[in-house]
C-alpha cells in the first residue's frame, strides 16, 4: 500500500469515528477517537480469531506505518509549536523556576523512581527486566501530554496559573525525556557513558535546542513583520514545523525544544507586534485545525496499533503495577517543586494531585517504546507502556475534570 493510500486510510478512519463520537458519545475528541478505535480493533482481533476478519492483511498494513517516525519525526513539532503559540509567555517567565524544575527534575525523579522500585517489583512477579532496561522504560513513561486536558480544565475554571505551569511543563518535558531516553538507550548499547559524554549530550541537544528555537523563532519574527497577507504569514509558520525540525534533526539539537520555543516567540511578540487581527483570527483557526487533526490521526494510530501487540505471560501483572507506580511517581516528583518554589506555594492547595492526575500518558510514550531496540525484553515493555497509556487516556482523561473540580472545592 502506498503512503497515499495509508494516510488516505487513516484520514477517513479518523473521520467517522470522530462524527460518531460526536454524534453518538460526546466524549472529548480526542478521548473518543481512542476509546472507538481500540474497541473496533478489540473487535477486529476477535473475529480474526474466529477466521470472520483479514486479521493477517491488516496487520500488514498497521505494520507498514512507522509510528515511531510518524510521531516524533512528523506530528510532534507541529503539536507543540501549534500548544506553544497560545501560552502566554509572561505567566510562564512568571513560573519559570517551577516549569523548569518540573519539566527536568519531575522527568529525572520519576525516570528514578519507576525503574529502581519497578526492577523490584516486576521481579517479585517472576518478570525479569534488567534494571537498565527499566531505567529506560522509566525515561519513555516520565513525559506527560496535555492533549486530551487542555481544554477538560479550562472547563473547570482550573486558574490560569495553573493552567499555565501544567502546559508549560508538558509542552518542555517532551524534549527532555527523548534526550534522556537516547542517553539511556545508549548505555544499553554498551556505550562508555562519562560525565562528557553527558554534558555533550545536553549542551548540543537541549540548549542547542533552545537556542535554535529562539534564532529562528525570531528570523520568522522579523519575516513576518515585514508583510501583511495572511496566507504568506500561515505558510511561515508551517516552515518553521516543516523545514525547521528537519533542519534541527540535521543540526542534532532536540527539535521538540526547538518548535516549543519558536511557537512562544511567534505566538506572543509575534502575535503583539507582527501581524493583524486578521492574520491572528486567521492563524488561530489554522493551526487549531491542524492540531485537532493531527490528534485524531494520532489516537486513531494508538487505538489500531492493539492489533499488531501481543499480550505475553506476566504483562496484564505487570501493567497493573506499573499504573500506581507511575502516579506515585509522578506525585512524588511534584510535589517536591511545587512546595519549594515561591510560584508554587501561589498555586492552589491540591496542586500537587491536579499535576498528578492530568499528567496523562500519551503518543510519545508509546512512540519511544516502539522505537526500543530488539531484546527479549521489548516486546513486554511496549506492551506495558500501551496499556498505561490507554489507562491514563481513558481513565484519567475521563474523570481529570471531576477530580480536578473536588480538589479545588475543598481548597
Amino acid at each position: 500500500m502506498s503512503a497515499f493510500h495509508l494516510i488516505a486510510s487513516l484520514v477517513t478512519v479518523a473521520a467517522f469515528l470522530a462524527w460518531a463520537n460526536y454524534r453518538f458519545i460526546h466524549l472529548p475528541m480526542t478521548i473518543g477517537l481512542m476509546v472507538l478505535s481500540l474497541a473496533c480493533s478489540v473487535l477486529i482481533v476477535a473475529a480474526g480469531h474466529f477466521g470472520f476478519a483479514p486479521i493477517a492483511d491488516l496487520s500488514l498494513v498497521i505494520r507498514a506505518i512507522d509510528f515511531d517516525e510518524t510521531v516524533l519525526d512528523g506530528m510532534l513539532g507541529a503539536l507543540l509549536f501549534a500548544g506553544a503559540l497560545h501560552l502566554d509567555l509572561g505567566r510562564l517567565i512568571a513560573h519559570r523556576g517551577l516549569v523548569l524544575a518540573l519539566a527536568t527534575g519531575s522527568v529525572l525523579l520519576t525516570t528514578l523512581i519507576v525503574g529502581v522500585v519497578g526492577h523490584q517489583l516486576f521481579t517479585m512477579i517472576g518478570l525479569a527486566i534488567p534494571l537498565s532496561w527499566m531505567l529506560v522504560f522509566g525515561a519513555l513513561i516520565a513525559p506527560t501530554d496535555p492533549i486530551a486536558v487542555g481544554a477538560i480544565l479550562r472547563r473547570v475554571g482550573v486558574p490560569k496559573e495553573l493552567e499555565t505551569v501544567i502546559t508549560g511543563e508538558s509542552l518542555f518535558n517532551d524534549g527532555v525525556g527523548v534526550v534522556l531516553f537516547i542517553l539511556l538507550v545508549e548505555l544499553l548499547g554498551g556505550e562508555a557513558i562519562t560525565a562528557a559524554v553527558v554534558a555533550k549530550l545536553i549542551a548540543v541537544e537541549v540548549l542547542g535546542g533552545l537556542l535554535y528555537g529562539a534564532v529562528l523563532g525570531y528570523i520568522v519574527y522579523r519575516m513576518l513583520r515585514a508583510v501583511d497577507n495572511y496566507q504568506v504569514e500561515i505558510l511561515l509558520t508551517l516552515a518553521v514545523v516543516t523545514g525547521g525540525y528537519a533542519l534541527a534533526h540535521s543540526l542534532h539539537v532536540s527539535g521538540p525544544l526547538a518548535m516549543v520555543v519558536a511557537g512562544l516567540l511567534i505566538g506572543n511578540r509575534g502575535r503583539e507586534f507582527a501581524m493583524s487581527e486578521t492574520t491572528r483570527n486567521r492563524l488561530d483557526q489554522f493551526w487549531e485545525l491542524i492540531d485537532e487533526f493531527l490528534n485524531a490521526v494520532l489516537f486513531v494510530l494508538m487505538g489500531l496499533e492493539i492489533v499488531i501487540l501481543d499480550m505475553e505471560p506476566g504483562v496484564p501483572w505487570a501493567a497493573a503495577i506499573a499504573i500506581p507506580l507511575v502516579l506515585l511517581a509522578r506525585l512524588v516528583s511534584v510535589a517536591g517543586p511545587v512546595a519549594l518554589f515561591p510560584s508554587g506555594r501561589r498555586l492552589p492547595r491540591g496542586a500537587s494531585l491536579v499535576l498528578t492526575w492530568s499528567g496523562l500518558r500519551g503518543g510519545i510514550s508509546v512512540a519511544l517504546a516502539l522505537s526500543l531496540p530488539e531484546s527479549p525484553f521489548r516486546d513486554k515493555l511496549i506492551m506495558i507502556t500501551y496499556i498505561i497509556v490507554c489507562f491514563s487516556i481513558i481513565v484519567q482523561g475521563l474523570s481529570v475534570g471531576r477530580v480536578t473540580s473536588r480538589i479545588l472545592a475543598r481548597s
